[in-house]
């Protein structure tokens, strides 16, 4: 577990399928340690947890947070969550809904969970064993526009910090999860970024999913970014996090 600041709003960030607590070096010096106090945690088989074994459930990782904050003394707290981590904050509302601020989700996963067919399915299934199809997803995702050495960086923090076993079985628990009738009307304040190169997560998909659920989602389309903001532009999603906690 990282942390940054020492302000009075405390947030939970949670990683996606190729992140861990250490993923978002790029973003944390830009964010305002006064006013806000960030915790950036591992699941179960990333990072500092790489070895610890677990269910690997959507379930499962919404409790280690809501236990985290408890071991914090964190009663109310908001959460950002990237990807994997975006279904994880949502289970966390339907898990303690009293104890949520709000919600930044980073192209995140939809609380019904992701459609594939059955080439993409493959593609990500053999990318717990296949270092390649880990980088071609993540070139995929943000638009092919990335240099090699970027794509190669990527796929080596995602190999150093992650349990292939947990990593393989994460896949089925974020993809096919669905338990979207447990926050739909939920009226806390959510937002949701997308990059306008994510051919994945499109803003049309957030419309048709967090779109129907949350009365109170603002939605914005991110420039110059696919689906790894935090990494390809962080000075402007830093900024971007920090203008929605102070609504809220």
């Amino acid at each position: 577990m990282e942390r940054v600041g020492t302000g009075e709003h405390v947030v939970l960030v949670l990683h996606g399928w190729f992140g861990s607590s250490t993923a978002w070096k790029d973003l944390t010096p830009h964010l305002d340690g006064q006013r806000f106090s960030y915790v950036f945690p591992d699941f179960r088989g990333y990072g500092t947890r790489k070895d610890e074994a677990g269910a690997h459930t959507i379930a499962e990782m919404a409790g280690d947070m809501l236990l985290l904050a408890d071991e914090l003394g964190i009663d109310r707290f908001s959460v950002v969550g990237h990807s994997m981590g975006g279904s994880v904050m949502q289970y966390i509302l339907a898990e303690a809904p009293g104890r949520v601020r709000s919600l930044f989700g980073i192209s995140p996963v939809p609380a019904g969970g992701v459609p594939f067919d059955e080439e993409t399915w493959q593609l990500f299934g053999s990318a717990a064993e296949d270092p390649a199809s880990r980088r071609a997803i993540i070139d995929f995702t943000t638009g092919g526009r990335h240099p090699d050495a970027w794509l190669e960086g990527m796929v080596i923090h995602s190999l150093e910090n992650s349990d292939k076993a947990a990593f393989g079985e994460y896949l089925g628990a974020w993809a096919k999860t669905d338990f979207s009738e447990r926050i739909a009307g939920n009226e806390v304040p959510v937002k949701v970024v997308v990059g306008e190169h994510d051919p994945a997560l499109s803003e049309e998909f957030m419309l048709a999913t967090f779109g129907q659920w949350y009365p109170k989602l603002e939605l914005e389309v991110m420039p110059d970014a696919g689906h790894y903001a935090a990494d390809e532009v962080p000075v402007t999603l830093a900024n971007t996090i920090e203008v929605f906690l102070d609504e809220h």
